[in-house]
């Protein structure tokens, strides 16, 4: 499998436009959020533990990130079945994105070589992105840990507790 050969993106960068099936199937289109502030996190594989849990504190989180004047978006290699069957059981509330070819992940230089039990494969880098307005990268955190991001990330963007 081929790893991202794009460069990781820096705050102030342009964030790369896409569209992607949703959970429901729909197409959504990033550039049209523009004039949005928005919160992209992309997560290896849906219905797994760590992925779970930094979903769910997402999902425990949008009020106060709604309240903030932020869009929570998710981005996984899952098929748009898997992510709808993972929603109708969670209830996210905020919208999962299906990036089966990883044509996105590798956009943002998110998709790379990782090691399960010492054995190298391709597949997704836990990675945070806030995008502002304009549809720049404000904040763009790789290598994330599932637990306890979502307190991080909303210590750094200064939001109330």
């Amino acid at each position: 499998m081929p790893t991202s050969n794009t460069p990781r993106l820096t705050p102030g960068t342009p964030a790369p436009d896409f569209t992607l099936k949703n959970a429901q199937g729909e197409d959504v289109t990033f550039s049209s959020l523009r004039g949005q502030r928005v919160i992209l996190f992309f997560y290896p594989q849906a219905d797994t533990p760590a992925c779970a849990q930094q979903a769910c504190d997402f999902r425990d989180n949008l009020a106060r990130f709604g309240a903030e004047g932020y869009t929570v978006l998710g981005i996984s290699p899952d098929p748009v079945d898997k992510l709808a069957a993972w929603d109708q059981r969670e209830h996210f509330g905020y919208t999962m994105l299906a990036d089966e070819g990883h044509l996105v992940a590798d956009r943002y230089a998110v998709w790379g070589e990782k090691l399960n039990y010492g054995k190298p494969y391709q597949g997704i880098i836990r990675s945070t992105f806030v995008i502002d307005e304009d549809g720049n990268v404000a904040v763009a955190q790789y290598n994330v840990r599932a637990k306890g991001h979502v307190a991080k990330l909303r210590r750094d963007l200064k939001l109330p507790a």
